[in-house]
């Protein structure tokens, strides 16, 4: 269920209005068939989540274009141009060189960069926030990134909940409790959700969920009868604190809108508060 200002909207009236993509398209359907609750206190706060999910699935599978190769830390690498690679294998900005400089380089010069599936998933994160708002407070915000597992500035404003509400841009987590202790990189694959029954997993590669369950149970060990499954929980960055640094302003041309002010996304018994 969408609720906007107090006032239950269906999808066809938010598509009416200003038209959705594909992607938008589907977050609306998937939101008002849901059972759970997306209130929002303003139509434009909904129209930068729609813009910024977007923004994650194209980022996503512009990640998986660039050639960017899955290793563990210890075998990953980077463009020296840009990063300094850590002793732990993260990636330091160097100085003197911008956030979206960094990032951008990563998606076109793909192929000098490894590294494992949490920390691309923040590069994912990084690069569809840089879509989404204003470059100069990009570089503010994001001024000394360190890209390291599940390290991130506390300006993405992350947050996981527990839901079976699962929309395009969400980044989601296949669990495999009887992975190969051998390989322990693939006791779980973090992936994005792609809309349309797809998913981008690094290392996996774009795949139905049913193939990325397959892709985790080859790497279990041997002798092991419990399957890889998908965890009813979704990771998404705050929607509504980075809408102020929007780069469409409230009531510029969009899906939806309305002034903006605050956001509310009530899943079950979880409320998630921009």
């Amino acid at each position: 269920m969408i609720v906007i200002a107090g006032n239950q909207v269906s999808p066809s009236a938010l598509a009416a209005d200003r038209g959705l993509n594909a992607v938008q398209a589907e977050v609306v359907a998937r939101m008002a068939a849901s059972p759970e609750v997306f209130e929002y206190s303003s139509a434009d706060l909904l129209q930068f989540e729609l813009k910024m999910r977007d923004h994650l699935v194209r980022s996503a599978k512009a990640l998986f274009a660039s050639g960017i190769a899955f290793s563990t830390f210890v075998d990953s690498r980077c463009n020296e141009a840009y990063w300094n690679r850590t002793e732990l294998g993260g990636f330091r900005l160097r100085e003197g060189i911008l956030p979206s400089q960094g990032i951008i380089d990563i998606f076109r010069n793909g192929r000098l960069y490894a590294t494992e599936c949490a920390t691309a998933m923040v590069i994912i994160l990084y690069h569809a926030t840089l879509k989404s708002i204003r470059p100069a407070d990009f570089e503010r915000l994001f001024a000394d990134i360190l890209l390291y597992d599940w390290r991130y500035d506390q300006d993405l404003d992350l947050q996981t909940a527990v839901t079976s509400t699962f929309l395009p841009g969400d980044i989601l987590y296949f669990a495999n409790p009887d992975y190969n202790p051998e390989k322990p990189w693939w006791q779980g694959e973090n992936v994005v959700d792609l809309g349309r029954g797809l998913y981008y997993g690094h290392g996996a590669g774009i795949k139905t969920a049913e193939e990325v369950v397959g892709f985790l149970n080859d790497e279990r060990r041997p002798g092991a009868f419990r399957s890889a499954y998908l965890v009813n929980q979704a990771t998404r960055p705050g929607f509504a604190y980075l809408s102020r640094f929007s780069d469409s302003p409230p009531g510029a041309p969009g899906p939806i809108n309305q002034v903006s002010t605050h956001i509310t996304a009530r899943i079950g018994s979880t409320v998630w508060r921009g």
